[in-house]
């Protein structure tokens, strides 16, 4: 009988080891939201808890319908975290604060945060191409000339690390070591519970990538070293990739889009015209989206 308890114990350790998740096993999940503009993704992240919404859509019709699929999941929002600075990732912001006034819109450092408020000031000055909205009213920063504007100081918070959690359980783990590329400041999300990455707008998938007005040659070689920095790091994991842009993907799409901007840069350097390199990178990929977009407006800005 004295052997007994000792067994118990043996019995109960052995069911506590089972009951551990496996690698990439959890309560965690995660929605792709499509945006019907720009091909751009929302991400919602759950548990049995809570949710965290990652980037907020480019209109604000998109931001509402993103909004209507939250409430119907019936779990409270605490964060919406903004990737990087760009429109089409942070217009839905006033949208979400008046939706989920006790959600924190956060970011993962003050540069981020800079960044948001000057983009939406450049894109309130013109900054705008022929084929996007020009910045929601909502938008534009509030002023002592402009009372009812977005108060981007006060309501973007800077997080204090670089982790996320979620109430209930699940950690997002934000990295922010990119050079400046496809924006000047990036925040990607990896999570161990899902074994994914979330790669913001360092990602498109089968979607041409966006070389317009604000990105250099620089850019492009800073972005393509970074692609190849991932793919290494990344590789032993080999993780669920999801894009800004383009359906979610494994690992082969560091090697893509090495290749795209390859043949961007080797296209444009060479055309002879606008409509030339347009030709040849439409040939070159004739599945992708946006040509008549993110495409057209890159061109113009490296052909001259």
């Amino acid at each position: 009988m004295q052997a007994f308890p000792g067994l118990l114990r043996a019995l109960v350790a052995i069911m506590c080891l089972n009951l551990q998740p496996a690698y990439g096993e959890s309560d965690l999940q995660v929605e792709v939201f499509r945006g019907g503009f720009a091909t751009v993704n929302s991400f919602i992240f759950s548990n049995d808890h809570s949710l965290i919404v990652m980037d907020v859509q480019r209109k604000s019709d998109e931001a509402k319908k993103l909004v209507e699929r939250i409430k119907a999941m019936q779990l409270p929002l605490t964060h919406v975290l903004i990737s990087h600075g760009h429109t089409d990732h942070f217009t839905g912001m006033p949208v979400f604060q008046q939706a989920f006034p006790d959600a924190k819109i956060v970011v993962a450092n003050e540069a981020i945060k800079r960044d948001i408020k000057a983009y939406a000031i450049y894109m309130n000055t013109g900054g705008e191409t022929d084929a996007e909205p020009a910045l929601e009213p909502a938008l534009r920063p509030k002023t002592g000339e402009n009372p009812d504007g977005f108060d981007y100081e006060n309501t973007i918070q800077v997080l204090p690390g670089n982790t996320l959690t979620l109430e209930g359980g699940g950690v997002l783990e934000l990295a922010t070591n990119y050079l400046p590329s496809e924006a000047d400041h990036m925040a990607t999300v990896y999570s161990a519970d899902l074994n994914a990455l979330f790669l913001a707008d360092l990602g498109y998938n089968q979607v041409h990538l966006w070389l317009g007005d604000d990105i250099s040659r620089q850019d492009i070689a800073n972005w393509r070293q970074d692609l190849l920095r991932l793919k290494a790091e990344y590789a032993a994991r080999n993780p669920t990739i999801y894009p800004g842009h383009g359906a979610p993907t494994d690992t082969r799409i560091f090697d893509e889009m090495v290749a795209y901007i390859d043949d961007f840069t080797r296209v444009t350097e060479s055309a002879r015209s606008r409509e030339d390199a347009q030709a040849q990178m439409i040939a070159l990929y004739p599945d992708y989206a946006e040509a008549d977009f993110f495409l057209k407006y890159s061109i113009e800005n490296h052909v001259k």
